[in-house]
């Protein structure tokens, strides 16, 4: 009787799964396995959000598994250690794991690795599963990875993605592995599961997909995908969506196809060049603002108490959704990073703690691009917040939605509610810092006075 393992990470389904498509064309039976590993805790990246919604990805994997005559074997511990144990338990010859690109990705590939072959057993390792091209895939001459994304998404657009593949109609697991239980729900306010995937991206395809291209930044109309958690733990296939838009067509999925785009380029930057997570891609050395004023003046971007409202609106979008609109997030990293000017790792690491959808690889290179320690080929930009909020939020309805205080005054007023009289503005503060005074300070600290 033939046995392999197959170990789940970040691509938590049944469609389109080579690791999985690969264990059950090699063994007779299979373990579907999934390790909570205590040192994602440990360096902080479970926040509640995405503990509820790892949850349902794990519960309607195994419910998915279940109707195919398997189940999901779930270990807690260091994934080395348990992967090895059960295969020993089940004699598996091979182990199929996805493709890593981070940093603590690669470490624990090549931890697992080396236990099985001092095992005696193999470990295939299967690309294109979290990514539509994998990292390394493309490369300029000279250089491991590309920096600028233009010439990347050229190259990205002329490559001939694999198929798509069926799920799976029949998983048998090797009935004396055990296994601990599914881990509790919790509270969160996204529901995970590739079922609920499936659903969002027909639906998406079928009723948003169009009007992309003109309203993705529209921060009141709320018309973005809202994929990115499923992307992230793997309940959609990148490869899947990227068939499914392009077949859809239109100028609407050129634009969403090349969001997708961008995901793939951040992970080839951290694949290539894993100190990025935590370090400047440029080695600007900046000299970020620190100190008890520094901290104070991020605490209140956190809370949402800037003053500005459209900040303060994305911010508390984000507290209680754990998600923000895509144009949101472009303008709160400015407003931190160069109108406060705090380190960028600040604000990284705020929005792991409350993103459902927070990873790695997009999350620290999109904050070092808009930071401009990243590869933005214009570092030095700064996004207005008056001009962001008059263009993607023209008459107020988003900071409505989420800025209590104001949701009284009507039209584009409310994004200059220090004009008002203090009894319209309900106790909402005045600006932390007038916008010219802190490019000054921004222009100064960079040198380009």
């Amino acid at each position: 009787m033939r046995r392999a393992v197959v170990l789940f990470t970040g691509d938590l389904r049944l469609h389109d799964h080579p690791p999985l498509r690969a264990a059950l064309a090699a063994a007779d039976e299979v373990v579907p396995l999934f390790v909570l590993d205590p040192a994602v805790a440990r360096a902080g990246f479970d926040a509640p959000g995405r503990r509820a919604f790892l949850a349902d990805c794990l519960a309607d994997l195994d419910a998915g598994l279940r109707d195919r005559g398997g189940r999901l074997v779930v270990r807690a511990g260091d994934p080395a250690a348990e992967v090895c144990a059960v295969a020993a338990e089940c004699d598996a010859t091979e182990v199929h794991v996805a493709a890593a690109d981070s940093g603590f990705g690669q470490r624990r590939e090549d931890r697992l690795r080396a236990a099985l072959t001092a095992a005696g057993r193999r470990l295939h390792v299967h690309d294109t599963v979290v990514t539509a091209v994998p990292p390394g895939a493309l490369t300029p001459q000279g250089s491991d990875h590309f920096a600028v994304f233009t010439p990347y998404f050229r190259h990205w657009s002329q490559q001939r993605l694999r198929d798509t593949l069926p799920a799976p109609r029949a998983v048998r697991v090797p009935e004396p592995v055990r296994s601990a239980d599914l881990p509790a729900r919790g509270a969160g306010p996204a529901a995970g599961g590739e079922g609920a995937a499936r659903r969002r991206l027909s639906a998406w395809l079928r009723d948003g997909l169009g009007s992309y291209d003109t309203g993705q930044d529209d921060l009141a109309g709320d018309a973005t995908s809202r994929l990115s958690a499923h992307l992230h733990f793997g309940t959609l296939s990148p490869v899947e969506t990227v068939h499914r838009a392009r077949a859809a067509g239109g100028p609407g999925a050129d634009a969403f196809v090349r969001q997708l785009c961008w995901r793939d380029f951040n992970r080839q930057l951290l694949a290539a060049r894993t100190a990025v997570s935590a370090a400047d891609y440029r080695g600007r050395q900046d000299r970020w603002r620190t100190g008890r004023t520094a901290e104070a003046d991020a605490e209140a971007w956190r809370e949402g108490r800037t003053g500005y409202p459209v900040v303060d609106a994305a911010m508390r979008q984000l507290r209680a959704e754990g998600w923000m609109h895509n144009r949101g997030r472009l303008l709160v990293a400015s407003f931190l990073t160069k109108t406060l000017y705090v380190d960028w790792r600040v604000g990284a690491r705020y929005f792991l703690d409350q993103l459902v959808d927070g990873d790695i690889a997009n999350n620290q290179l999109n904050w070092q691009w808009v930071a401009g320690t990243g590869t933005d080929t214009r570092p030095n930009r700064v996004l207005n917040p008056m001009l962001q909020a008059r263009r993607h939020d023209p008459e107020g309805a988003y900071v409505r939605r989420w800025v209590p205080e104001l949701a009284g005054v009507q039209g584009g007023a409310v994004h200059e509610p220090w004009k008002l009289p203090a009894g319209e503005r309900k106790g909402y503060p005045a600006p932390m810092v007038e916008l010219s005074d802190a490019r000054d300070r921004f222009r100064q600290a960079r040198g380009l006075d």
